[in-house]
């Protein structure tokens, strides 16, 4: 039987067909503008890997939830543990922690290209960095060297970077000289090395001699240490001082001290490349009887808070810096849900910090009151096994921006 529609009828459902257009396109537009704008950052991820299994990771986090997804992981020979990435995020370098190298006693170096939509790693070349067991590697803020620390080798090695991001070899090494007063000081133990605002001086800190050692960079003169005459600064024997951080203001910068779990705030002399002590406190609670061994230490973005991770306590310390002074006020003490902080990082909001755990073999994330300073566990927690290094940066897709 046929059946005709009335106007009305006809028109009624042109209502409903446009109704459900419109719908779509909404949703549709609502789906873009989420995927446009969701809180992504991309961590890379360092570890004590073997040669040939997979040992630098990339992950997803979510800034809002504390979500990490693995979205990469990179052969990049043995124990790739610190990173560091160019500014223009082409390039990525990795010490391979190791003694021998080559037949060398050494370690590496490895340069890597990035993906710039994926982020993912293409090996370009590897350099021995002329001491054993390279443990921290930075960039001059030029990107024309890499800086690198040789742990067990005592030393600090400059090698110059290529225009197609290979390493070219070494042309400079400083051997540190000396022993301190504990088990772990009988020789120098070099510990951490980067550059001073202003790219004019580099500074290494010793852990075996507690010295921070300063040299001025000739990058442009085929990438020299110049040591200067007198240390930049003398910690309190048997500190260990470890890892160095400078304040966004550049007037001043913290040292974690690894053996007996203090800070030192210092004020920086940029003219001279060296420091003068503000203040040095204990980076654990206190009547804690257990193990001490300082690890790692950053600033907020904005410079109002210093974190410093506690191993053996297995803690964040949260403290307030002075604005004027640059002294420290315990605020917290956070569990880091894991075993062995070796390193952790801050996004680049200063909203979310995601912490290593090397020997839980886990990775947990934090949000920051930025008003306060304070911790809360978001309650996500990946595995992975050994990781020691995290840098965040944005995230790696095609809409980025």
């Amino acid at each position: 039987m046929l059946f005709t529609l009335s106007p009305a009828m006809i028109m009624m459902k042109l209502r409903f067909v446009l109704f459900l257009v419109l719908g779509l396109i909404f949703l549709g537009c609502t789906s873009v503008k989420k995927a446009q704008t969701q809180k992504d950052m991309f961590v890379y991820v360092g570890t004590y890997a073997k040669p040939d299994t997979e040992g630098i990771f990339g992950y997803r986090l979510n800034e809002e939830t504390g979500e990490l997804t693995q979205v990469l992981r990179v052969k990049a020979g043995p124990n790739p543990s610190y990173l560091a990435i160019t500014s223009d995020r082409k390039y990525l370098y990795a010490v391979n922690e190791v003694t021998e190298h080559e037949g060398q006693k050494s370690g590496a170096v490895s340069a890597f290209a990035i993906d710039p939509t994926t982020g993912n790693l293409t090996f370009l070349n590897r350099q021995p960095s002329l001491g054993g067991a390279p443990c921290y590697i930075s960039l001059d803020e030029k990107n024309q060297m890499a800086l690198v620390a040789n742990y067990v080798g005592g030393n600090v090695t400059a090698l110059p970077l290529q225009e197609d991001g290979k390493l070219k070899s070494a042309t400079d090494m400083d051997q540190h000289v000396g022993k301190g007063p504990k088990p772990q000081q009988e020789a120098a133990h070099a510990h951490c090395i980067l550059p001073a605002p202003g790219n004019q001086f580099v500074v290494a800190v010793d852990l075996g001699i507690d010295q921070i050692i300063s040299y001025k960079l000739n990058a442009s003169a085929g990438g020299t240490l110049e040591r200067q005459p007198q240390p930049a600064f003398q910690a309190k024997a048997g500190a260990g001082p470890r890892h160095l951080t400078f304040h966004p203001n550049k007037r001043f910068a913290y040292v974690m001290n690894e053996l007996d779990g203090t800070i030192s705030a210092l004020r920086f002399q940029q003219d001279k490349g060296s420091f003068t002590e503000i203040e040095t406190v204990s980076a654990i609670p206190k009547g804690y009887t257990g193990q001490v061994s300082g690890a790692d230490i950053h600033v907020s973005p904005d410079g109002r808070f210093a974190y410093a991770s506690n191993r053996g306590h297995n803690s964040i310390g949260v403290f307030k810096i002075e604005e004027e002074s640059g002294k420290l006020t315990l605020v917290q003490h956070m569990s880091t849900h894991g075993d062995w902080p070796r390193n952790f990082t801050l996004t680049p909001s200063g909203k979310l910090m995601v912490v290593a755990n090397q020997r839980s073999n886990n990775i947990t994330t934090y949000h920051v009151n930025r008003q306060t300073g304070h911790l809360t566990y978001t309650g996500k927690s990946i595995e992975l096994s050994s990781p020691v290094y995290l840098q965040v940066v944005k995230n790696f897709t095609p809409t980025s921006k």
